[in-house]
C-alpha cells in the first residue's frame, strides 16, 4: 500500500491493528511523498491501496491507472509552524518566516505540503523563499530537529509526533490551508478484497480513532 509520508505512525499502527483483527494477513505500506508515491504507482509498482495528502494527487491516479471505486477522504489536518524546542529563534508567526535571516526549509508545489504551504504564504502576502527544498514532510522535521534549519511549515500531526524534540507556532484560521486526505483501492489491485477491506477499517470507529489519537482531523 502506497501512503504520504505524513501518515507513516498513524497508519503504521493501523496496518498492525488491522493484522491483528485478520489473522493471517500481511500488510506492508510504501510511504514517500504522495507524488512520489502516485508517480510509482502510475509507473507499474504493485499497489494495492493509495492514501494521499491531497486530492490533486489522488486525481493523478485517478486519470492514470484508475481506481476500482471513487476515492473517499478519511481525514484532515492543519498546518503549523515547526521550530526547535524553545523556539530560540522566537518565531510568533508567519510574517517572521520572511525574515532572510532564518534558514526555512520547505518541499516543491508538487508535494502536497508545498503546495498548502505555498497557498497559506499566498493568502497571509508573505514571501518566503526556502533555503533548501526537501523530498516530502518528514525532511522538514528532520532538518529542524536537527539544527540545521531554524523552521519550516509542516502538518499538526508532525509536530506532535516530534514530541519533546520541536516544537509548534500556530497559524491564524484566516490563513491556514485544511489538508484533505483521501483513500482509494486501484482498479487492478491485486489483494481487491483484502483492499477493501482495510479501506473500510480506515473509516471505521476503530480506525478513526488511532487517526485521531495522532492528531488527524475528522473527514
Amino acid at each position: 500500500m502506497g501512503a504520504a509520508a505524513s501518515l507513516t505512525a498513524s497508519f503504521t499502527e493501523l496496518g498492525d491493528a488491522f493484522m491483528a483483527a485478520n489473522p493471517g494477513t500481511t500488510v506492508a505500506f510504501d510511504f514517500a511523498s504522495s507524488s512520489d508515491v502516485v508517480k510509482g504507482i502510475n509507473e507499474g509498482a504493485p499497489t494495492d491501496v493509495f492514501a494521499s495528502a491531497d486530492t490533486k494527487n489522488m486525481d493523478k491516479l485517478v486519470g492514470g491507472i484508475g481506481v476500482a471505486a471513487d476515492p473517499v477522504t478519511f481525514a484532515t489536518n492543519e498546518l503549523q509552524i515547526i521550530v526547535a524546542k524553545g523556539n530560540p529563534k522566537g518565531i510568533t508567526g508567519v510574517a517572521d518566516l520572511a525574515n532572510p535571516d532564518l534558514l526555512v526549509v520547505a518541499c516543491s508545489p508538487d508535494v502536497p505540503i508545498g503546495n498548502y504551504t505555498q497557498q497559506m504564504f499566498d493568502a497571509a502576502g508573505v514571501k518566503v523563499t526556502p533555503v533548501s527544498l526537501e523530498e516530502n514532510v518528514k525532511g522538514i522535521v528532520t532538518k529542524v530537529t536537527l539544527g540545521e534549519a531554524d523552521a519550516g511549515v509542516v502538518y499538526r500531526t508532525d509536530v506532535l509526533a516530534a514530541a519533546d524534540r520541536a516544537e509548534g507556532v500556530d497559524i491564524p484560521d484566516d490563513i491556514n490551508v485544511t489538508a484533505i486526505y483521501p483513500i482509494a483501492v486501484t482498479k487492478d489491485a491485486a489483494n481487491a478484497d483484502l483492499a477493501n477491506a482495510f479501506l473500510v477499517y480506515v473509516l471505521s470507529a476503530d480506525g478513526q480513532s488511532i487517526l485521531q489519537q495522532y492528531g488527524f482531523g475528522a473527514p
